[in-house]
């Protein structure tokens, strides 16, 4: 045993001295970032990164282990090039701020807002340099506040995240069997409600602002639990009574990362946009077909009010690409000959929902 310990002990240092080597160089590339005006958080060059490090593990060690340890790495070294800031739909502790943990780690500084809308407002300001908010849910579908903001802004979108609704029964108390109150945002008790009346038909159940604000009660009020993530019940020091207590196990949230242009090409992407059709038949069938035309794969597709003139709707589409691919062009410039109005929102790499 004391011979092995040894060995980690050996691998260990040289792991620091590699990492203290990486972050000589991070601070050379932030200086050459900052003389020419380059921004600091580069998704393209960052979903690389990432995906070479995963492929280049054939050992023991676990793959996403490898993503979570260097996502880590490249936080620190962002910090050490600028004190980025980021804006996320909060409180602390929710969905949306692990979504945000998930996209730059912990070593940057992380601003709550209490709307989608002041996400968005802080950046447009350069209070904060990027934003994450929750833009659709597998089960619930499009978040309609993210995608009116999305229609009016001028920030575009540059990254995307995957987090599985992972629904838990947390509490100060001992055991379920102490539990006379629980309290959750109405979309985590809805999601749990099944187990909630099989497991605690006695408990009464109390609807709250946020799964944060639930765990805060639950961290003063004996006989108080919360319905949330692991990470609201980690924040508040309360323990893990039952995990994964909602109905649907495939349930994921989709957010993304805004920031005030789209990333860079990486062979890999997704672009996203929003466009009008002209009022006659068929149109937008037209319109699509411009993608069809060129092997474009649409992701999704989406209607919203204009806003402009009632009965009238504009389209909010991804779809597989990047505005740099000649396809990409030239589906567009199809699209453009249906529609009085196409804007496109954002361009960023895909990440597949298995892999965030």
């Amino acid at each position: 045993m004391a011979e092995l310990r040894a060995g980690i002990d050996a691998v260990d240092a040289e792991i620091v001295r590699l990492l203290d080597r990486r972050a000589s160089f991070a601070r050379r590339i932030g200086e050459f970032k900052q003389q020419r005006g380059m921004a600091v958080y580069a998704p393209a060059r960052e979903r690389v990164v990432l995906d070479r490090v995963t492929a280049l593990g054939e050992g023991a060690f676990p793959k996403r282990g490898l993503e979570a340890v260097f996502r880590e790495i490249i936080s620190s070294s962002v910090s050490l090039e600028t004190s980025l800031k980021v804006a996320y739909l909060g409180p602390e502790a929710t969905f949306t701020h692990e979504a945000a943990l998930r996209s730059f780690g912990t070593s940057i500084e992380l601003q709550p807002q209490t709307t989608v809308a002041e996400v968005f407002a802080r950046v447009e300001r350069g209070e904060a340099e990027h934003g994450v908010v929750p833009v659709e849910n597998s089960m619930e579908g499009a978040v309609t506040h993210t995608l009116d903001e999305l229609m009016n802004s001028p920030l575009k979108v540059c990254g995307e995240v995957y987090l599985p609704v992972s629904q838990n029964l947390i509490s100060a108390e001992e055991s379920p069997d102490k539990v006379s109150l629980v309290c959750s945002h109405p979309m985590a008790l809805a999601q749990a409600a099944s187990w909630l009346r099989r497991e605690l038909p006695g408990a009464r159940l109390e609807e709250v602002e946020s799964t944060a604000e639930a765990a805060r009660r639950a961290s003063v009020q004996p006989g108080v639990a919360a319905v949330g993530s692991a990470l609201a019940a980690e924040a508040h020091g309360l323990k893990v009574l039952a995990r994964n207590i909602q109905e649907a196990r495939t349930n994921t949230t989709r957010f993304i990362v805004l920031g005030r242009s789209w990333a860079a090409r990486t062979g890999k992407d997704k672009t996203s946009v929003v466009f009008s059709v002209k009022d006659r038949p068929g149109v937008l069938k037209e319109a699509l077909s411009a993608f069809a035309s060129e092997g474009i794969n649409l992701t999704r597709i989406e209607s919203r009010p204009s806003r402009k003139r009632a009965w009238t709707y504009v389209f909010f589409a991804d779809f597989k690409g990047h505005p740099d691919e000649e396809k990409v062009r030239r589906a567009l410039e199809g699209l453009e000959e249906h529609c009085p109005y196409v804007s496109l929102i954002g361009a960023y790499p895909e990440v597949p929902p298995e892999a965030s």
